[in-house]
């Protein structure tokens, strides 16, 4: 294959490093995402002409005109980072991995009285902390691997057994049946593993050490011993597949980000941006989702749902609310400041969130998407962006206005707008969810409504607790004593047995 010279010269300068790269055919489209654990040795084999190739892949590299990449600190992150970016995309020769059939998350009950730590394919909306998605789940599965005997836990809720399992003696199992380890101690554990995979292993390696003192000067030698261990184990991490910071991603490199600091010209890429969606049934059950995308990549472990707290067939009421409480001085403080907002819907949705927005005296840029033609809607005055327009026509995209908005067409292929597409999708995924959620409840625990002496309050306690009315119904009296007044759960059982 005879190579152009801006393509011969980027495959000299290939790094050896961990990360993602990205084939583009000669309009610039991204045509195939990829991942490698050394990019310099992965992108050059596309190129060896005495390789051996399928169909498939024959066809890709005839399509090939550029390439592109962004290093990642470890292969996790690269695994991670592809199925991201593949799914924005959606790269025409990524065929095998347009469905999410293989995409793997991290499951952490951490709030359970019996936490575990377990894979899946499906993340619910269960209270539940998840981590992902991966494609790879063996690449997983091994990380996970060198990090149990660190940070022990549960794969399997045993809590009905009486003796400890292998698991507990091979140093993998906190060993809650016996009482090994009392819960507190292990949700500590559990805490710490979190920041392992959120990618704050140096913050974590202080705080250990500081541990280690501290039990050392107590004269503790037992719980300083195992701080040690822990350390030394931390460090020995960083030759093996980790769970690496996504800041340290060269933000410049991905594609949809950089135009997005272009066409709307901001001074720097958005490293944080939230999308917010409203959802309910003819203003029934209103609630909104909060959904965070860091360096172009949802980090679900940041997202947030909100309850409107007055049931209101309002969209632009409802979007005020919840840009109002997310702007809260105690939540910028807890959640710091997005570089960008996105809202799900068009000039009264943004409208609303502005008008909240300013009255909490914030100045983070706010876009809309509207759904019907995917217009990207911008206010004028309010949304703090300058719209570059000879940048909008490189993108083959153009303009209408009124005297206070832009609405902005971008071509359906256009990276940026597959970027905002994903996060308002996102969005209006997890305030669905949401809201299926709270009205399931509804539906299921009505029967409580009709035994008398039963009130609010009491309602609210079982529905923490209890999914459906089947479950208070099979639950004892000494169970339900645990979540409510012992009068009000005899009160309960005698009403469902009668």
């Amino acid at each position: 294959m005879a190579l152009n010279k801006t393509l011969e010269s980027k495959l000299k300068n290939l790094p050896t490093t961990p990360g993602v790269y990205f084939h583009k055919n000669k309009a610039g489209q991204i045509i195939y995402v990829g991942k490698a654990l050394n990019l310099k040795n992965r992108v050059r084999q596309y190129f060896r002409s005495n390789s051996k190739f399928d169909p498939k892949t024959k066809a890709l590299i005839a399509d090939i005109e550029d390439t592109d990449w962004m290093q990642t600190e470890s292969e996790i992150d690269a695994l991670f980072l592809e199925a991201e970016m593949i799914k924005r995309y959606m790269p025409k020769y990524n065929i095998l991995l347009r469905d999410d059939k293989s995409l793997v998350y991290i499951r952490i009950n951490i709030n359970s009285d019996y936490p575990t730590v377990t894979l899946t394919r499906h993340p619910l909306d269960d209270k539940a902390r998840y981590f992902g998605p991966y494609l790879s789940s063996l690449s997983v599965k091994r990380a996970l691997k060198s990090l149990r005997p660190i940070f022990p836990y549960a794969i399997n809720n045993n809590k009905a057994l009486k003796r400890v399992n292998i698991s507990y003696h091979l140093g993998l199992d906190p060993g809650l049946e016996e009482g090994k380890t009392s819960l507190s101690d292990y949700r500590h554990n559990l805490r710490q593993l979190i920041r392992i995979l959120e990618g704050k292993r140096n913050s974590l390696v202080k705080d250990i050490e500081a541990e280690m003192k501290h039990f050392a000067q107590l004269e503790d030698y037992q719980k300083a011993a195992k701080a040690r261990n822990k350390l030394i184990a931390l460090k020995g991490l960083s030759q093996k597949i980790m769970f690496s910071d996504y800041d340290f991603i060269d933000l410049s490199k991905d594609h949809a980000l950089d135009e997005i600091v272009r066409l709307f010209n901001l001074k720097k890429a958005p490293a944080r941006i939230e999308g917010y969606d409203i959802s309910h049934m003819s203003g029934k059950e209103v609630v909104a989702s909060m959904v965070v995308f860091k360096n172009a990549v949802s980090d679900k472990t940041s997202y947030r749902r909100f309850k409107i707290k007055i049931d209101r067939n309002n969209d632009f009421y409802n979007m005020n609310e919840v840009i109002s409480r997310r702007f809260a001085l105690r939540n910028i403080k807890s959640w710091g400041l997005p570089d960008l907002v996105l809202i799900d819907g068009g000039k009264g949705q943004l409208g609303a969130a502005l008008k909240a927005r300013n009255a909490q005296k914030v100045k983070v840029p706010f876009i809309g998407l509207a759904k019907k033609e995917e217009l990207v809607i911008i206010d004028k005055l309010g949304s703090n962006i300058t719209l570059n327009l000879d940048y909008l026509k490189k993108l083959n995209g153009y303009k209408t206005e009124t005297p206070e908005f832009f609405s902005v067409k971008l071509p359906t292929n256009s990276n940026i707008l597959k970027l905002l597409q994903r996060i308002r999708d996102e969005s209006h995924r997890f305030a669905i969810s949401y809201h299926s959620l709270l009205k399931t409840k509804k539906m299921t625990l009505s029967a409580i409504d009709a035994i008398p002496g039963i009130g609010p309050k009491t309602k609210k306690a079982l529905l923490s607790k209890y999914a459906s009315i089947q479950e208070v119904q099979a639950e004892s009296i000494s169970g339900l004593s645990k979540v409510i007044p012992a009068d009000k759960a005899r009160k309960i059982k005698s009403y469902f047995i009668e």
